[in-house]
């Protein structure tokens, strides 16, 4: 039917606007492909619906964003080299390393070394006095392991939201957080507000949401 053919067509295309290796087999087992395929279906499905509420949510990155803090990973190259990084770098040069063989330590990045409040803290404040902490989300680069520690240090400066919105990815490559935001798309949120200090987070963010 036309539909179905409509459906199809939004669909490749927000497939082509998915950053490149989105769907690659060496990232996403095809279930997870399937999962994310149907992810894209529930969020133009909603999204294609009139008079719907508005469901809002507030996403924001932690390193270098909501924190300021001196946490490094360690990063050990196929030859033996090791360097330390931080957060901006490891957004940076995380798809760059990975593909050259890195492995990554992250004992360090699991923890907040030297925590101070970043940019856009007090932005996250008012959206908190505004919707309620429940729909304010951490979205970050770190490994989950990390989430405990990021929920204590922004508790800490005043800023409590639930342990379950704190969400470490530990992927730095654009997609994760373009899938992630579909991911939210289709269980219904349609009014994001998204901040990361990584300007390909923000595109592959901004390229996905508009064409859902």
């Amino acid at each position: 039917s036309q539909s179905l053919n409509e459906i199809k067509k939004i669909r490749e295309n927000l497939i082509k606007v998915l950053p490149k290796g989105t769907f690659n087999s060496k990232t996403l087992t095809n279930g997870e492909i399937m999962n994310k395929i149907a992810d894209i279906d529930a969020a133009f499905g909603l999204a294609r619906k009139r008079g719907r509420v508005k469901k809002g949510i507030s996403v924001f990155d932690f390193d270098d964003t909501l924190a300021k803090t001196n946490s490094k990973i360690l990063v050990t190259m196929p030859d033996g080299k090791k360097m330390k990084i931080d957060a901006t770098e490891f957004a940076k040069r995380d798809a760059e390393l990975s593909e050259k063989g890195a492995t990554y330590d992250f004992s360090e990045f699991n923890k907040v070394v030297d925590g101070r409040k970043g940019p856009l803290f007090d932005l996250a404040m008012k959206r908190q006095d505004k919707f309620t902490t429940k729909e304010v989300f951490v979205l970050t680069a770190r490994p989950k392991e990390s989430a405990a520690a990021i929920h204590k240090f922004l508790k800490g400066i005043g800023l409590e939201i639930p342990l379950k919105n704190i969400t470490g990815l530990a992927d730095g490559r654009p997609e994760a957080k373009a899938l992630w935001i579909l991911e939210k798309a289709a269980k219904g949120y349609n009014d994001f507000y998204f901040a990361d200090d990584a300007y390909k987070n923000v595109k592959a963010v901004k390229d996905v949401l508009e064409v859902i």
